[in-house]
C-alpha cells in the first residue's frame, strides 16, 4: 500500500501536469469559456490540496513553507 503523503504528492503532481496541458492548448485570443472554467477549477483544487498538504506537515511537527498572505 502507497503511504498518504506519496498518494498526496501524486496527486499534486497529477494536478500539475494537467494545469500545464491545459495551458498549452488555451488559444492566445479568445479563449472558450469551458477551458477557463476548467483551469480554474484544477488551479482550485491546486490550492486546496497544498494547502491540506501544509496543514498535515504543521500537524506532524514537520517545517511548512507557506508564506503569509498580505
Amino acid at each position: 500500500m502507497e503511504d498518504p503523503s506519496t498518494q498526496e504528492g501524486s496527486a499534486i503532481a497529477e494536478l500539475e501536469q494537467r494545469i500545464a496541458d491545459l495551458w498549452a492548448r488555451l488559444p492566445k485570443h479568445s479563449v472558450p469559456t469551458s477551458m477557463a472554467l476548467e483551469l480554474d477549477a484544477l488551479e482550485d483544487e491546486l490550492e486546496r490540496m497544498r494547502n491540506n498538504r501544509r496543514l498535515d506537515n504543521a500537524d506532524k511537527g514537520g517545517k511548512s513553507r507557506a508564506r503569509p498572505r498580505v
